[in-house]
């Protein structure tokens, strides 16, 4: 769990958390629901600041460019360098949720345990934003990692402005600033998506799990990786051979220009698989799941498509972004 102001960078880590759909998520403690029910009561008065929570530290990152000075920010899921499929949320996290004047969460089953604690304390005046709603998608949403999507982020700060207005109609037309700034921040990101769609697109990839499967689509890059693979390895469950044959195929007789692999979430099956890609000479990257330390979300984002760049380019491999 992450706490920050803007231009900020005290954090401390409190909690990982699965996909929404993963067993480990799928129940959370009686105990804990109990104790998220009793915090309204406790709830902590509105304070100078806005306090908001961003469920992805992602998310937490964009809140706190939108409301700068007026809001404090707690990102709960923020490790770049652990598994998010193993998060479980802590009495501390339930706290942090339903004391929130704002919580942004992305939805699709991505994070379903903070919906939970939301529903156990249904009399909050809080501003809940799913980012699902924001985008208009449904629950059948095969790929829940949205902030990879160009256009995610945008509507983010929109709804996030709108929300802190409410709160905060004194500085309407400071967040609605920040909100063309942010924007216009993320241009040189487009560019990079637009420059490499134009002379690279159509690039055939190979990927360990749908992660970074939005960018790879809006770069024009062909994901040659069987989706079931995908989903089998997202979702912590047994792949079929036949699809783990094809990706072995893929990397042995170098149908693909690239692999990408996420960083966060490895086992014996993907490892197996980057080891295949190096030794092939096939450019590797490895991307993150959440927001790696020392980056704004656009950072970021360019780094991602840089590496994807210069892997296809000069045959650089990236496994941690720099």
């Amino acid at each position: 769990m992450l706490k920050f102001k803007k231009n900020a960078s005290t954090f401390s880590m409190t909690g990982r958390r699965p996909h929404g759909w993963s067993p480990a998520l799928r129940t959370i403690p009686l105990s804990l629901l109990v104790l998220c029910a009793g915090l309204g009561m406790a709830r902590v008065a509105a304070a100078a600041t806005i306090h908001a929570v961003g469920i992805e530290s992602q998310y937490a990152n964009v809140v706190g460019q939108i409301g700068g000075e007026y809001v404090t920010v707690t990102a709960i899921e923020s490790n770049p360098n652990t598994d998010p499929h193993t998060f479980e949320a802590s009495p501390a996290v339930a706290r942090e949720i339903t004391a929130a004047q704002i919580v942004v969460r992305n939805g699709v089953g991505y994070d379903g345990w903070a919906e939970k604690i939301l529903m156990a304390d249904p009399g909050a005046q809080r501003k809940v934003i799913v980012v699902q709603d924001l985008l208009h998608l449904p629950k059948s949403t095969k790929n829940p990692h949205l902030w990879y999507l160009p256009e995610t982020m945008p509507a983010v700060a929109k709804a996030v402005a709108q929300s802190l207005t409410e709160l905060d109609p004194a500085h309407a037309a400071y967040f609605m600033a920040n909100v063309r700034q942010f924007d216009a921040s993320l241009k040189p990101w487009y560019r990079a998506i637009a420059s490499f769609k134009a002379q690279f697109g159509g690039t055939p990839v190979a990927v360990t799990e749908p992660v970074a499967d939005y960018l790879l689509q809006a770069a024009g890059c062909d994901i040659k990786t069987p989706w079931k693979l995908q989903a089998a390895i997202m979702n912590g469950t047994d792949p079929a051979p036949q699809d783990v044959s094809i990706q072995d195929q893929l990397i042995k007789q170098h149908q693909v220009k690239v692999f990408l692999y996420n960083q966060q979430v490895t086992n014996a099956l993907t490892a197996s698989f980057l080891s295949k890609a190096k030794a092939a000479n096939i450019p590797v990257i490895g991307v993150y799941e959440s927001m790696p330390a020392g980056y704004s979300y656009q950072s970021w984002m360019l780094a991602e498509v840089n590496a994807l760049r210069n892997a296809v380019k000069h045959g650089t491999s990236t496994t941690v972004l720099k």
